[in-house]
Formats: structure tokens, sequence, C-alpha cells
């Protein structure tokens, strides 16, 4: 079972309770122990994905819900490991992943198997997938692997590590792009200064926050914003023509996806944040 989110345009959000807004662009609570969670949004027809092998391992890829033999038949996808280390199958291949590691997948893949080395320390499988019609090989992309980029500044409260796994500079793919970002001690302000990218929608999933933390993530059109209030394993969609920024209330870090007309991560238009209301 898949569920489904259609999104709405930037004229629909200035009606919009917070409960709608919740309802169309929040996915709380993203990682169910011993199952996979799988929300397909009409947003550039992306799939977002979370599960959390404690007990057992978690077999998925039946694609009936999306009118194909099997969920990758026609995507590619990518893997993230936000929590202990664990391991994922696909199609018989076995991949390790520790923590900030990530595994792409390619199009084609019929059989996924998730677990967790240690039940005590549980794996945490963090998943984008988007259609695909070029056929590239599996690839583990280890945290060490990835290219890092330091954003931002301390003084400016925003101060970042910017980590690009599947990119063309590191792995390549169809249309996905993903990556890791983490604060700096301190700071607490992501992507800034914000920015909007009319060929590409991005989701992320906020994670490594405490219980009693949470990020306000703002996001609308730069002359209307709204905000969304987003707690650990919380998934926010953001749409082409919405801006995405937040500022955390402690330390977390986040799992980017994109994907779009083109790759070119630096195809963005900035917002000035002066210019924002």
């Amino acid at each position: 079972m898949i569920e489904v989110l259609y999104g709405a345009g930037p004229e629909k959000i200035s009606g919009m309770s917070t409960e709608e807004l919740r309802s169309t662009f929040l996915i709380e609570k993203i990682f169910p122990d011993d199952a996979v969670r799988l929300v397909y949004t009409h947003v550039d027809r992306m799939i977002l994905g979370g599960c959390r092998p404690v007990k057992k391992s978690v077999e998925f890829g039946e694609g009936a819900a999306i009118g194909t033999p099997y969920l990758l038949s026609y995507r590619e996808m990518g893997i993230a490991n936000l929590g202990g280390p664990g391991r994922v199958d696909v199609d018989g291949q076995s991949f390790e992943l520790n923590n900030r590691d990530v595994l792409y997948v390619g199009r084609s893949a019929q059989k996924l198997k998730l677990s967790s080395r240690d039940p005590e320390n549980p794996a945490r499988f963090y998943m984008n997938s988007v259609p695909s019609q070029v056929d590239y090989p599996h690839r583990l992309i280890t945290r060490a692997e990835s290219k890092l980029l330091e954003l931002g500044a301390e003084k400016n409260s925003n101060k970042r590590t910017l980590r690009m796994y599947i990119h063309p500079e590191v792995a390549p793919s169809a249309l996905l792009l993903m990556g890791i970002t983490d604060l700096a001690q301190g700071s607490a302000w992501n992507t800034m200064p914000p920015h909007l990218h009319e060929r590409r929608m991005e989701a992320y999933v906020y994670f490594d926050l405490s219980p009693e933390d949470r990020v306000i993530h703002l996001m609308g059109r730069p002359d209307e914003t709204r905000h969304l209030i987003v707690a650990d394993g919380d998934a926010v969609l953001s749409p082409a023509w919405s801006i995405h920024m937040g500022a955390g209330t402690g330390p977390y870090a986040f799992v980017w996806g994109m994907t779009g007309e083109n790759q070119e991560y630096t195809d963005v238009d900035p917002v000035p944040v002066r210019t924002l209301r």
C-alpha cells in the first residue's frame, strides 16, 4: 500500500489552515518499526519512504500500486542509512551501510530487503525514488566517498557541511540528486540564503533531533511565507515554486533529495532575506 499526496499550487496556501498545510506538505513519522512506509507525491512523482527494521528484516519491491511489475521497474532510488549499521539486499546482492552511507539502486531492481546488524541500535533507512529511463548500476556511496562542501558562517548561525552522494560528480543517476547536511555546533539555520529552483522540486527529512526539539521550516512564495513545525523523522515536500529554509531549537541534520529538469546544483534563484514577507 502506497500513500498518495497530490500537492498544491502557491495560490492555494494563503487560505490553508495549519492542518491543511501539514497534510499537504509534511509527512510525519516516516520511519515505522519493522515495516516500510512509502508515500507517492504528485510533486514530480517522487516517492519518499522510511523503515526502521528492529526485530526482523523487511522486504518490499512490488509495483502494483503504481501500475508496474515492480516498484523500481522504471525508477531509481537512493537509500540513506541514518541509524545504526544495516544491510540492504537488492535482488540477492548485499550492501552494508553504516551511518550516513547512501546506496544508489538502479532501474529494474525487483526485490529489496532491509535489515539491521544490531536490534539494540537499529538502522534507519530513508528512501527517495524518481522515474528513470536510464540504467545505472547499483552503487554504495560511503560517507568518505561523498563530496564535502563547507557552507555558511558561524557569525550568521548557519555554518554547515553539505555532502553530495547521488550527484554527477560522485555517483551518476538519471534524475535523482541526494545528499546530507549537518549543522555545525551552535548554528541553527539551514539553506541560507533561501532560494527557488523552478526546474527542480526538493524533499527534506529532518533527523538527529532530540524529542523536545523542533525545526521551524519556512516555505511558500518569498512574498507570502508559511511555516511548518517539524520533529525528528518528519519529511517535508518543497515544490519548485516554494522557498525552503529553516532553523532548529537544537542540533539537527537533514537529507535532501531533488529531481526535475536538470542536475545542476547551482541552478537556483537566490532570494534576499530582506525581501521575505
